[in-house]
């Protein structure tokens, strides 16, 4: 879905070199969001599939190690690279689907419940980002803290999307090909609210981005679960290899032609951040909207 917001890169200053960090995450294109949705319907298949031969007491926390290990080198990169941030996306996914499965199949809460629990964990995690930052905009992803509030972010959307997808997969009783059918129809609003009703680009952005966990987890289940019950009976097994070939090649793709790297040059690269910002400090908070877009009168200033 290609809701692009346009990029917050600003030209070089004479700022010293310890301010001024390289962005973390990739620029937001088309085949972003295709990258996107097969990295969540691999998360969704590959965590029941584990689920299913380990059991949860062996797999959640072998899920739970995958991710620490894949943020730790997320953390530890000096700058956006395809397969290390591609890599968390999909601990995230794998993870992320385990923890919001544990609350309904482990613990019995229905999933109207779990995706109400979520929503509200979410919403926290972005007036907690706000509030601290000033901004939710992905392009201000230049500071440690930022991106510890942007991983956060990631998790929470994606058990959000998780529950939701079940929660209309089963509550609702729409199956799970028919639940996907609703999930394309959902993604598109932001889509055509930012491209053509001026929908605020980052409100547009992670409305998106919560709807592509549940869209390509529908067709994820939809592929592996049995015939009687709507789906194609790959298995979670099956589904899980041919979606992490998707991936791998997707992700193979944006290494190989880096599109969704703003510069090849390292030192164009280099952003801008005032000293408070790189000490973990606020940035420039009154220059921003609710949502990090810029004020009008501070355009204007």
């Amino acid at each position: 879905m290609p809701i692009t917001p346009p990029s917050s890169h600003r030209p070089r200053t004479a700022s010293s070199a310890s301010h001024r960090l390289l962005t973390k995450v990739p620029e937001i294109i088309a085949f972003f969001w295709i990258t996107k949705v097969a990295t969540t319907a691999m998360g969704e298949t590959t965590s029941d599939c584990l689920n299913g031969v380990l059991g949860p007491a062996v797999a959640v926390p072998l899920m739970l190690i995958g991710l620490v290990w894949a943020l730790r080198r997320q953390f530890r990169a000096d700058r956006y690279d395809a397969w290390t941030y591609w890599a968390v996306v999909v601990m995230v996914a794998v993870f992320g689907t385990s923890a919001a499965d544990a609350l309904h199949v482990g613990l019995g809460v229905a999933y109207l419940d779990v995706t109400m629990l979520y929503a509200v964990i979410l919403a926290a995690v972005f007036y907690a980002w706000h509030r601290s930052e000033g901004t939710l905009s992905i392009h201000s992803i230049h500071t440690k803290r930022r991106e510890a509030f942007y991983w956060a972010t990631v998790l929470a959307t994606f058990a959000l999307g998780t529950a939701t997808g079940d929660m209309t997969a089963t509550t609702l009783h729409l199956g799970y090909f028919a639940s996907g059918l609703l999930f394309i129809g959902l993604i598109a609003i932001p889509a055509i609210g930012y491209h053509y009703l001026g929908m605020n680009e980052v409100l547009a952005f992670w409305i998106a981005y919560v709807l592509t966990r549940p869209l390509g987890a529908s067709f994820a289940d939809w592929m592996a679960v049995e015939p009687s019950r709507g789906g194609l009976g790959i298995g979670t097994g099956g589904a899980s290899l041919i979606l992490a070939a998707l991936v791998l090649l997707a992700v193979w793709r944006l290494a190989r032609t880096r599109m969704d790297v703003r510069d090849d040059d390292p030192d164009d690269m280099l952003v801008p951040v005032p000293p408070a910002a790189a000490d973990g400090g606020r940035h420039e908070p009154h220059e921003h909207g609710l949502l990090g877009e810029p004020d009008a009168d501070a355009a204007q200033a």
